[in-house]
């Protein structure tokens, strides 16, 4: 007789899809606290030059040109940013659904953990050639806000998933 408990191999199983898009969406809203106080710590010359890095993805590159809150800025950076971290969320938990990997808090957060990181790579040294702008953002503080995203996006779908919920 064979056993496997605990098995992390691939099996059909959907993630909780409204657990997923809540999970980007609260990551991504510590994502930006870290990235409004760091800004804060450094005593950053322009705090809302990150908001305007945002916003620059569906908005002109005229926006990188201005400084300080805009509202219309403020806006399109936070939707921008919200639809992201809901996308990124999703992403994670199709990774973390079929393998199984919401087995344990220890597990999930590893997970969630090595998918910040993956997604800082991309974003700010793939996606960089696309969009220059962000490789001022390159660096440590920004690594480990991303690394932090992936383990409360992972976190939260791992408290919010409905475990009773036929799969």
């Amino acid at each position: 007789m064979e056993l496997h408990l605990q098995s992390h191999r691939w099996q059909a199983r959907l993630p909780d899809w409204a657990a997923a898009a809540v999970a980007g969406f609260g990551a991504g809203g510590v994502l930006m606290l870290l990235e409004l106080s760091w800004s804060a710590i450094t005593n950053a010359a322009d705090p809302w030059l990150a908001t305007h890095m945002i916003a620059a993805l569906v908005m002109s590159w005229d926006v990188l040109q201005t400084s300080g809150y805009s509202l219309g800025v403020t806006v399109a950076a936070l939707l921008v940013h919200y639809a992201l971290g809901v996308a990124f969320g999703v992403m994670l938990a199709t990774i973390i659904a079929p393998f199984r990997l919401d087995s344990s808090v220890a597990l999930a957060l590893a997970a969630g953990a090595a998918f910040g990181l993956l997604l800082y790579l991309l974003n700010f040294y793939g996606m960089a050639g696309v969009y220059t702008w962000f490789v001022a953002l390159r660096g440590w503080p920004t690594a480990i806000a991303h690394v932090i995203f992936g383990m409360t996006a992972a976190y939260i779908y791992l408290k919010l998933e409905r475990p009773g919920r036929p799969r």
